[in-house]
């Protein structure tokens, strides 16, 4: 019994929390500099996480595991928002610095929303997703919000809570169902219940497509991706990039999970809806984007499109969607940092760059911070040979494996669409002439991870069997659970 309890403060979650209250209560003391040391002391704290939820093979919560579990998937995508969060925190310290939004809240919000991350992902049972989804979830309303002086992040955060609380009730709403019409919140016995049907009844059906229907919202989803483009421009441009990074990796995670493991049986019911997402996102994410001027909605847009791109995986239903998301969404996050790292890097004047047009001619001025920002859109464009071109690849290649073959063909006129605005965007760099005067500045911190999203971008080519080798593994594991 003593040694179980002595487990318990060895899981990750558990760690996180401690220490969250720990920086929390440390913060009120130090008067000077607190922002730079609660940053420092929160990267420390998540590469301690890191390290526990990369041993963690076998714990899950002690005796908790009704409600929490376990698995080679879970703890790749654990790995993946701690190195996200570490990333963000770390491009974003001199941005806040100097615009005097140096609060000690932000760092501290960060890890309580990576806390409720953690938690979700892990969650087997729509009570404990809820507390997860929630934890994350009230942690970015405040966060959007933070810049109180300015009128856009002010409308963004109210924009973000209300319709993240009417998700929300959505996402209740269909658990309540679900639970009412199976007798059980817990994953496992969920699917046990159904595997006794034939085929799902009424209720059931409506409480699948209503918890859906909630994690779209979170991952930004056509049609629930109105709030998305608001967000982006009216937070600060850091908050955003944690946006763009973070959180969508685990939602994307939970509706893997919540589609394939209880609902797994009956994945002829829920995958039109995932097909209809999909295809509506890639499609409103090309299009959309090319209109916009504004950098941050363009990229929300990007965001949005490339969760279309995403949800192909999970409509293929197989191993080898499995397979591609893994490879995906890695690439996705190195790419969202590496790009974001440069945005927060630049400078006209006394503002940060945030329209197209603060891009013109930067190549004759910034031309090692232009060169990253072509890697990066050449890579998001999925254009070979960098890394976003075999992310692709093989989500389209899990589609077609499942007969899906006019998934993977829209997934492509998708593709070439969306390759106008990211080639625009050189264009722009490269082609236009410019009078600004553009100032710049790299922390050491943002300039490593800056060149390792680059290296691994550009690179990925060279030695691409590592994360395939990892990603087969670890979706070979999957449906064995």
């Amino acid at each position: 019994m003593e040694n179980n309890l002595l487990t318990v403060f060895y899981f990750p979650e558990f760690l996180l929390t401690s220490g969250c209250l720990i920086l929390l209560l440390t913060s009120v003391f130090l008067r000077q500099e607190v922002f730079k040391k609660i940053s420092f002391l929160s990267i420390i704290l998540l590469f301690i996480v890191g390290l526990f939820v990369f041993k963690d093979n076998t714990f899950s919560f002690a005796f908790y595991n009704s409600l929490f579990k376990s698995s080679q998937f879970i703890l790749f995508f654990k790995i993946l928002i701690i190195f996200g969060s570490i990333a963000s925190i770390s491009i974003s310290i001199n941005f806040f610095n100097d615009l005097k939004l140096n609060r000690f809240e932000i760092p501290l919000l960060i890890l309580f929303s990576t806390l409720g991350m953690m938690v979700l992902i892990s969650a087997n049972n729509l009570m404990s997703m809820y507390l997860g989804i929630e934890l994350q979830s009230l942690s970015l309303y405040v966060i959007a919000a933070i810049n109180r002086d300015s009128l856009q992040s002010s409308e963004s955060g109210v924009k973000y809570f209300v319709l993240g609380a009417l998700s929300s009730g959505i996402l209740l709403y269909g658990c309540s169902l679900i639970y009412g019409f199976t007798g059980t919140t817990n994953f496992d016995e969920i699917k046990f219940v159904l595997l006794e049907l034939e085929k799902l009844n009424l209720g059931i059906l409506f409480g699948l497509i209503f918890v859906i229907i909630g994690l779209a919202f979170k991952i930004s989803a056509v049609p629930f991706h109105m709030w998305t483009p608001d967000v982006y421009q009216g937070a600060p441009t850091a908050i955003t990039a944690f946006f763009a990074i973070v959180p969508k990796l685990a939602g994307i995670a939970l509706i893997y999970r919540f589609c394939l493991e209880p609902f797994g049986g009956f994945i002829d019911e829920w995958r039109q809806i995932i097909i209809f997402l999909s295809i509506g996102s890639m499609f409103v994410g090309a299009i959309a984007a090319i209109a916009q001027t504004n950098l941050k909605r363009l990229l929300a847009y990007s965001s949005i499109g490339h969760t279309g791109y995403i949800l192909i995986g999970l409509a293929s239903g197989n191993t080898a969607g499995i397979k591609g998301l893994l490879i995906y969404i890695t690439i996705y996050l190195l790419m969202n940092i590496g790009i974001f790292s440069v945005i927060l890097s630049l400078k006209i004047k006394d503002r940060y760059v945030e329209h197209l047009n603060d891009l013109s001619g930067i190549s004759k001025k910034k031309p090692i911070f232009s060169l990253c920002i072509a890697i990066m859109m050449l890579s998001l464009a999925g254009i070979p040979p960098f890394a976003g071109f075999f992310g692709k690849f093989y989500i389209f290649i899990a589609a077609l494996k499942s007969d899906l073959i006019f998934l993977a063909v829209l997934g492509v006129i998708a593709s070439v669409i969306s390759a106008y605005y990211y080639l625009r965007i050189i264009k722009i760099m490269y082609f236009e002439e410019s009078t600004l005067n553009y100032q710049s500045y790299l922390s050491k911190k943002a300039a490593l991870i800056l060149f390792i999203s680059i290296i691994v971008v550009s690179l990925f080519i060279l030695y691409p069997s590592l994360l395939i080798d990892i990603s087969s593994q670890v979706s070979s594991t999957f449906f064995e659970l």
